[in-house]
């Protein structure tokens, strides 16, 4: 198995536990106007629109207004089987930063979301989240090579200034517009 789809599989994986620890899906995240149920709608479809776009048949979508936790992991489920295929994992497209492959795609940018997004449901369960050093990487050179782009409306609010003494998930949560106070 190659070091993206290994990547996704532990982003993927973390995403799965936080949408399993959700008791409340109507709880609201801190994705404005967001619920919990949202958050993990929004992963669902954006990773399915890209794949769909990209040629790979995930076949119906689960129902994730009926139930989220089982939407993600008949989701999940369907993904990494598609990307146990090395056809799939390494199909080449040109991406917004030039030349990729769908695997690492899901690795970085889809990457990114499982991340932030992790953190969004902690927040909503009233739970603390807390990101390794790879994550922590994994943010800030998303939010290095997103630039300006990210905090396009309904992406990421503005960068906030983060306490002095701000530890260093604190400081990358501030970078993508979260007040982790």
């Amino acid at each position: 198995m190659s070091d993206d789809i290994n990547r996704y599989h532990r982003s993927a994986d973390r995403f799965g536990d936080a949408v399993a620890g959700m008791q409340d899906w109507a709880a609201a995240s801190p994705c404005e106007g967001w619920t919990a149920a949202d958050v993990v709608n929004h992963v669902v479809g954006t990773q399915r629109d890209f794949l769909t776009a990209q040629g790979v048949d995930l076949g119906p979508a689960p129902d994730g207004s009926a139930d989220p936790a089982h939407a993600w992991r008949a989701h999940d489920e369907r993904v990494r089987a598609l990307l146990a295929d090395p056809a799939v994992a390494g199909r080449t497209y040109d991406g917004f930063f030039g030349p990729t492959t769908v695997g690492a795609t899901l690795a970085t940018f889809y990457g990114f979301d499982l991340v932030a997004h992790r953190w969004d449901l902690g927040r909503a369960a009233d739970r603390e989240e807390r990101f390794d050093d790879g994550e922590l990487d994994l943010l800030e050179r998303s939010v290095a090579g997103f630039g300006e782009h990210l905090y396009a409306e309904g992406i990421c609010r503005p960068a906030l200034a983060p306490p002095a003494d701000a530890d260093r998930q604190t400081r990358v949560l501030a970078l993508l517009g979260r007040d982790a106070g």
